[in-house]
């Protein structure tokens, strides 16, 4: 199955699967973020809304975008998030969201389903006001190069979801040609990761310009 249709099987045990991937990502995205406040957010990749409830707190307006109506139904049937708007959105594609009018973007776990990082950046400056953030949190490359890759067991059978390895310098090298200016690099390990490689990368980007 492509990765879509893996992402619409997977929704309905994403949240009960055992995950330390996704439960360290919503560990350290609200360790990063939490004390901050933002009039705008765009969420890309909102999944089942396990870090949209942060932003939703975090932020006046939040836009959460996600290529699985599924995992979206999943994410609005959790609470009602009042300032929140979901939207079915395919990120290799020109975004639904104007131009300079958001102060932070999160995106979480979904590059390494992307195969070309520069559209990904390009919108993100085209949408991110003057001085906005753009946080991401992704496996680490070093995970990658060990063979590791997002799945889950479906119909009795283990699902690989389709990825592609991202080095470290294919993300500086993207938000640089976006002219995003690198603020934070973080590498993050789960409580059960001694001795291991580090599971997840996080980066905050900025994009400069007169407020």
């Amino acid at each position: 199955m492509n990765v879509v249709e893996a992402y619409e099987a997977w929704s309905t045990s994403y949240d009960a699967d055992r995950n330390l991937t996704r439960d360290l990502d919503q560990e350290i995205t609200r360790s990063t973020l939490q004390g901050g406040h933002w009039s705008s957010i765009l969420e890309l990749g909102c999944g089942t809304g396990k870090n949209t409830a942060l932003f939703s707190q975090i932020g006046d307006r939040v836009q959460a975008l996600d290529f699985s109506t599924a995992m979206i139904n999943q994410a609005r049937q959790k609470r009602a998030f009042h300032n929140v708007t979901f939207t079915v959105a395919d990120l290799t594609e020109a975004w639904p969201v104007a131009d300079a009018s958001i102060e932070l973007i999160s995106c979480n776990l979904v590059l390494e389903h992307i195969q070309d990082l520069h559209p990904v950046f390009a919108e993100a400056a085209r949408v991110l006001a003057a001085q906005g953030q753009f946080f991401i949190s992704e496996l680490h490359p070093f995970r990658q190069y060990q063979g590791v890759q997002a799945r889950f067991e479906h119909d009795g059978s283990t699902v690989a979801i389709a990825a592609f390895v991202h080095h470290v310098s294919d993300f500086l090298g993207a938000a640089a040609r976006a002219r995003l200016s690198l603020q934070k690099l973080d590498e993050w390990w789960h409580a059960e990761d001694s001795g291991k490689p580090p599971r997840l990368i996080s980066f905050i980007f900025r994009k400069s310009g007169e407020l």
